[in-house]
């Protein structure tokens, strides 16, 4: 009985023993053609295993790819696309830099600094007073939901004014509607009360129906 600890290592886990054992039997053929013929063939067969890699573009470039990884780059056949490099496939990307932002208030995030930057540069004055007061607006939201409370519009505009030099000034008053947060306390007595009066309003009212109607209840 074979072990996976007795086995050769899975080099791509998603087409599974059966595949790899396929690349490792063609690899011992000696005649071409029977070869290139063999590989054409398992390259179906790994298009029905792995179906969503035909969502992707060239999907067939793809399982070209994987059969050469699988056979550790040693299969010489006449491929339909060019035989990948060891090198290419084993080197790594350039890593990214990550961006590096400081808001001046937490509250409002970067984002809303680079708008004021960009309504700064604005020249149509129209379009500036709308930024401006679209700015206004986000600032309030922002800071009531930050905060949990509302806030005042000089308060927005002193902000403002910090992070603009003094140079954008809304006009509007920025209304936005602030929900308090509910008190549990609160929420469970009001609960408790209308369950009471629920249970008085209508206790009895069985017996009551009956007189309603005109005397006896009928069964």
């Amino acid at each position: 009985m074979e072990y996976n600890t007795t086995r050769n290592h899975l080099i791509i886990r998603e087409y599974g023993r059966h595949i790899q054992k396929m690349v490792d039997y063609i690899l011992t053929i000696e005649d071409r053609e029977k070869r290139t013929k063999d590989a054409h063939a398992i390259v179906e067969l790994m298009g029905f295993l792995n179906p969503s890699l035909k969502q992707v573009e060239d999907y067939k470039h793809k399982l070209w790819d994987h059969l050469y990884i699988i056979s550790d780059f040693k299969l010489d056949v006449d491929s339909p696309y060019p035989k990948p490099e060891r090198e290419t496939y084993n080197e790594k990307p350039a890593i990214l830099p990550y961006p590096k932002k400081y808001p001046k208030y937490n509250h409002l995030g970067k984002n809303l600094e680079s708008l004021i930057d960009k309504a700064m540069k604005e020249e149509d004055p129209d379009k500036k007073q709308g930024l401006a007061n679209t700015i206004a607006y986000y600032m309030k939201l922002t800071y009531s939901n930050w905060h949990k409370e509302l806030v005042h519009d000089d308060s927005i505009q002193a902000e403002l004014s910090a992070l603009t030099n003094g140079q954008l000034e809304f006009d509007n008053k920025p209304f936005i509607r602030h929900r308090n947060p509910i008190n549990r306390e609160d929420f469970v007595s009001n609960i408790g009360k209308s369950r009471k009066s629920y249970s008085r309003n209508n206790r009895g009212d069985r017996g009551g129906r009956g007189r309603k109607f005109g005397g006896k209840r009928k069964y």
